[in-house]
């Protein structure tokens, strides 16, 4: 419910961003011209209008946007986000030689706790400069990640990858479980602190049918969110059902891993029976466009997934596939995939696929109840993008535009839980140029790796 309120008796808050077009991304609510947002603390406190400096209500710092757009921060349901180290060393390949020839040796032998640690610095710097205020994660040494999201200041599941082959920080693969439950435990310590710490089980051909179900048992008995590589590929689905005569969706829900607090990712290759299965046991899904389509993948029915209410989030995949961690190239290229894909114009219309970038990302994550939109008494994790650009005039439709003409570089300011991670485009948790330096360093190093590698 929107708060109109402009009454000056109403308690000072702590930061007001005004003069803005606020869009709340609740349900059928329309865009508020001159908009405020009022932030106490970490939570959004109001959110009205004010058609000039005398009806705003009191704040100690105040924010005079200059009518941008003052949206929720976007949802990014999909990373891996070291593998920023791999961004353009293996294309154009096909996904099973991309992984078996490429990534899987170079994460074995090459990547360390230290070089993860800093790709994710480099993957924060670059998702909160796109906009992005909540990832969900998924690799190994997986603490790592944690640390530098919470540096950075981001909002954060972080999945411990569980595969049943030697990983990086798990050379022996009877320990994965041992090593994610240690994670797990852990991860205690942020709790309330925007982090949630969990497991990740990359696919069901890399990880066994015991390893999934006690992967699966541990996160179940701790109420938290279960991330697993689904239907990914032709490929992926024949080595399936040669190893069990099912399709990959019945094989897991035999297997008891489909429930609603399951993330199914990619879900490329599923019939009309296995999208009422995932439907039927409230199943949350990842839509990974970019990265589906740059590895030949396929392309989701995204349409039907949701016509029959499963919860459908965007995500970005990892920089290798993709190569960005841009959930704004996300959003154009899935509203315009799918139209082309089914002939039809009107499919993902523009507010649905910004729908899909906030508030129904959180719904995947299940953080629905804390982030997603601008509502009073929710965590204040929220954007603003400069609508003073040549590609962004005129304006008709703020969704519209979101979807078609913005990028990235579109943001301006981004907000989580209060506070600022950047202003006028000036990243304020990280130290970009350190970063950089680094990366460039070691990566000539990585290309040296890379180039003895067997590749037959």
């Amino acid at each position: 419910m929107i708060d109109t309120r402009n009454d000056k008796a109403m308690s000072q808050s702590d930061c007001l961003i005004h003069n803005g077009l606020v869009l709340t991304l609740e349900p059928d609510e329309d865009p508020l011209n001159h908009g405020f947002v009022a932030i106490t603390g970490r939570k959004i406190a109001a959110i009205g209008q004010a058609y000039g400096a005398t009806d705003l209500p009191p704040a100690r710092e105040t924010l005079d946007v200059q009518g941008g757009v003052v949206m929720p921060g976007l949802v990014n349901t999909h990373c891996h986000a070291p593998m920023v180290w791999f961004r353009g060393l293996a294309d154009d390949l096909a996904l099973q030689e991309w992984l078996t020839k490429f990534i899987f040796p170079a994460e074995a032998g090459w990547l360390d706790a230290e070089k993860v640690y800093r790709g994710a610095l480099l993957a924060a710097a670059e998702m909160i400069r796109g906009g992005v205020t909540t990832v969900a994660d998924g690799y190994f040494y997986e603490t790592e990640v944690r640390r530098a999201f919470f540096q950075a200041g981001l909002r954060a599941v972080v999945a411990q990858g569980v595969v049943d082959f030697p990983a990086p920080g798990v050379p022996e693969p009877r320990n994965n479980l041992q090593v994610a439950e240690e994670f797990i435990e852990s991860g205690a310590q942020f709790h309330g602190k925007r982090l949630i710490s969990t497991l990740f089980c990359h696919s069901a051909y890399t990880c066994g049918p015991d390893t999934l179900q006690r992967a699966k048992d541990l996160t179940r008995r701790r109420g938290l969110p279960f991330f697993i590589h689904l239907a990914e590929s032709r490929t992926e689905v024949a080595e399936i059902q040669r190893r069990t005569g099912l399709k990959p969706v019945v094989y897991l829900d035999r297997l008891e891993l489909l429930d609603e607090r399951t993330v199914a990712v990619h879900t490329v290759w599923l019939d009309p029976e296995e999208q009422e299965l995932l439907a039927g046991r409230g199943v949350k899904v990842s839509h990974c466009p970019e990265s589906n389509l740059k590895l030949a993948a396929g392309v989701a029915p995204v349409p039907e997934l949701l016509a029959r209410g499963v919860a459908v989030g965007l995500g970005t995949d990892g920089a290798a596939s993709n190569n960005n961690l841009d959930l704004w190239g996300e959003m154009s290229l899935a509203a315009r995939l799918h139209k082309v894909w089914r002939a039809d114009p009107t499919v993902l219309p523009a507010a649905q696929t910004v729908a899909l970038a906030t508030r129904q990302g959180a719904e995947v994550l299940g953080l629905g109840d804390r982030i997603g939109t601008l509502t009073p008494g929710k965590e204040a994790d929220l954007i603003v993008v400069d609508l003073n650009r040549p590609h962004l005039t005129p304006l008709y439709d703020p969704f519209s535009h979101l979807v078609y003409a913005a990028r990235a570089a579109d943001v301006r300011h981004v907000m989580v839980a209060g506070r600022w991670l950047m202003k006028d485009r000036r990243l304020l948790s990280l130290d970009w140029p350190e970063t950089a330096r680094y990366v460039s360093r070691q990566s000539r190093d990585l290309a040296a790796f890379c180039q003895k590698l067997p590749l037959t």
